[in-house]
């Protein structure tokens, strides 16, 4: 992206959004859950929807595409960095609240920012006795970005409980969609192609006994640390799920396990994690990939596909 038009959103948002957080050259490093990535040209951290809604408009009169961003748990972001603009929740975008009860409403609304941890969400369920949400206590995703990709775990996902969302577009209009209108299907939803922000979800959940949400939730928590490689920071899956198989399962069938290109290892613990052993490059990961797509496809006729969004590539 030319850099004279970043600039210019930059001069543009300091005189309509004085109170607007932006940072130049930002490590995305800081903003990934892999820990990997180059410094982003410029990157704003709106406050409020007004900010956000401020920062759109001005993008989009300069023709400037912004990447949103949530807690990066998905993203493999470029060593080089990303000539561009990057757009991520913060402040009020980041709260959670109890709404109050409609007329005739047995089931309790949490409203949460886009930019919240969707792990903050789910102890805010259990603070309240409400149940639906326990499967994502230890997703380490944000609001808008499990809205997104309507994520789930343990037979639970975010479409059983979603029940509205506030999102605004990359011209600045807010759109109020009901959880029917936001295209939730297999991690994926109308939001999936980064046309929209989502600045605020509604959650409706049914009332439940306090200790045995807590027990699922300690269950699920337990169930992730045997099997996944928390100890090392990663994207999570790096594969989609390959039509009646599991990308995991033939990664680990072709010897996979431990293969290491620099500082980026195929998990020992689990096959579909790519984790960074410490100071692993982008580069590395990306190697690492086409090692493992090329060997599963030649010894298995499976073509994996990757469910890690790229930056900057």
């Amino acid at each position: 992206m030319p850099m004279n038009r970043i600039k210019e959103l930059k001069r543009m948002l300091e005189r309509e959004a004085p109170g607007l957080e932006l940072r130049e050259g930002e490590p995305m490093s800081r903003h990934t859950t892999f820990r990997i990535g180059g410094p982003a040209e410029l990157m704003a951290l709106p406050g409020t929807a007004e900010e956000a809604r401020t920062a759109l408009r001005a993008a989009a009169a300069l023709d400037v595409e912004p990447f949103f961003l949530g807690n990066g748990s998905n993203l493999l972001a470029a060593d080089a960095g990303y000539d561009g603009f990057v757009l991520k929740p913060a402040g009020e975008l980041e709260e959670i609240r109890e709404l109050p009860p409609g007329a005739g409403e047995e089931k309790t609304r949490l409203a949460a920012g886009g930019g919240a941890a969707l792990s903050r969400l789910s102890a805010a369920a259990l603070e309240r006795g409400l149940t639906g949400l326990e499967f994502a206590q230890g997703i380490p995703g944000s609001v808008g970005g499990a809205v997104t990709m309507n994520a789930g775990a343990y037979g639970g996902e975010i479409s059983q409980t979603l029940l509205q969302v506030a999102a605004l577009e990359r011209d600045g209009t807010e759109r109020i969609l009901s959880a029917a209108e936001c295209g939730l299907g297999y991690r994926r939803s109308r939001f999936s192609g980064g046309g929209m922000l989502v600045c605020r979800a509604v959650f409706a959940l049914p009332r439940g006994d306090r200790e045995e949400i807590a027990a699922r939730m300690e269950d699920f928590s337990c169930r992730r640390r045997e099997k996944q490689p928390l100890e090392y920071p990663s994207a999570g899956s790096v594969f989609k799920r390959p039509e009646g198989h599991f990308a995991g399962a033939l990664i680990e069938q072709c010897g996979l396990k431990g293969l290491t290109v620099g500082g980026a290892q195929v998990s020992e613990k689990h096959a579909g994690f790519i984790v960074n052993l410490g100071g692993a490059s982008c580069a590395d990961v990306l190697e690492l990939v086409d090692r493992v797509r090329e060997r599963v496809l030649r010894e298995t006729g499976v073509e994996l596909e990757m469910e890690v969004r790229t930056l900057g590539i």
